[in-house]
């Protein structure tokens, strides 16, 4: 009998396997890294208190970078969550006397409306998603202005709007709970439901999508409109948080949550992403600035606001370029 050789996997496959494996998981490791290197190097670093603080201040952003998930693995972009995060801020603000219940409806039913407006218009009447939401963040912006008076609206702190941002369980933030509660959802909802099979489907190819009869105009709406509500929770967020509705913050809340669905693997481009990574690409940049946090109280560093925006847009830019260069070995290792 002549002697079998064990079959090799061939280098191009093995060299795709890597950089499948690298792109579904390298954000993970990156945190895992980054939390062990903060735990060793800085005390109180795991301290209930910090980490409880991280996960509620990022809340807000992690809520606003669920709802772009969707819409980026529809091939589209959301440019006026910050703005309608404000505005929903404002809107919770105003409604908090009469309770936590009343103003989380109006303030997410107000921002949802202004989601289906823009899908709406991204849907039937064709315009591109960058355009409509780029008008409706100066809209946005313009009504929280102009509902708030120019001014912060203090919200009311006998009724209990204020328990959702700054109130825990067992010393776990309310904020974080709803923030993963949110998730699971949104990771069963993209899994199991039709509705996620059909946003990656569009994301893929919408004009394939439409010929094969997927509902292409309802599924965008509903996308936007989830966008939109999203933001409204995390504007209430906010307001609760900080005791006051906001309608000059949520700048540059949309570049940060495009970073995290980035970060967290998902293609610009559409038909591919994952809600979960997405939380933890969030969980990263917010934990790289608690680093950056811990540094600046050392004595060792002093980086302001501004230098921590740069280092944001230049890890963004690593990312991305990063996930080209994985992709790009994918796609070879697959052609040979």
């Amino acid at each position: 009998m002549t002697p079998t050789t064990p079959t090799r996997t061939p280098a191009p496959r093995r060299r795709a396997r890597l950089a499948s494996h690298l792109q579904r998981y390298g954000v993970l490791i990156a945190l895992a890294l980054l939390v062990l290197f903060g735990a060793l190097r800085y005390d109180g670093f795991l301290s209930a208190y910090n980490v409880g603080s991280v996960l509620s201040y990022n809340a807000m952003f992690g809520l606003i970078a669920l709802g772009m998930t969707f819409v980026i693995m529809t091939g589209g972009i959301d440019l006026s969550v910050g703005s309608v995060a404000a505005l929903a801020s404002v809107v919770g603000a105003i409604l908090s006397p009469h309770g936590l219940l009343p103003a989380l409806i109006g303030a997410v039913a107000v921002a949802a409306l202004l989601g289906l407006i823009n899908g709406l218009i991204i849907a039937y009447l064709r315009i591109l998603p960058f355009i409509t939401t780029l008008a409706m963040l100066l809209a946005a912006r313009g009504l929280a202005l102009m509902t708030a008076g120019n001014q912060s609206v203090s919200a009311d702190f006998d009724h209990g709007f204020t328990t959702l941002g700054q109130g825990s369980v067992h010393g776990v933030p309310y904020a974080a709970l709803l923030l993963l509660a949110a998730f699971a959802i949104g990771a069963v909802a993209l899994r199991t439901t039709r509705f996620g099979r059909h946003v990656l489907a569009i994301g893929g190819n919408e004009e394939a999508s439409r010929l094969m009869g997927l509902p292409v105009e309802r599924t965008l709406v509903l996308v936007y409109t989830l966008s939109g509500a999203l933001a409204g929770l995390a504007g209430v967020l906010l307001a609760s948080q900080f005791g006051a509705g906001q309608p000059t913050e949520g700048v540059g809340w949309e570049l940060t949550a495009i970073a995290a669905v980035v970060v967290g693997g998902t293609l610009l481009t559409g038909g591919v992403g994952s809600v979960g990574s997405t939380l933890v690409g969030a969980l990263l940049l917010g934990v790289i600035f608690n680093v950056l946090n811990f540094e600046n109280g050392k004595g060792t560093i002093s980086l302001s606001v501004h230098w921590q925006s740069v280092i944001r847009g230049a890890f963004l830019l690593v990312v991305v370029i990063l996930q080209q260069q994985l992709a790009g070995r994918r796609a070879r290792a697959a052609s040979h």
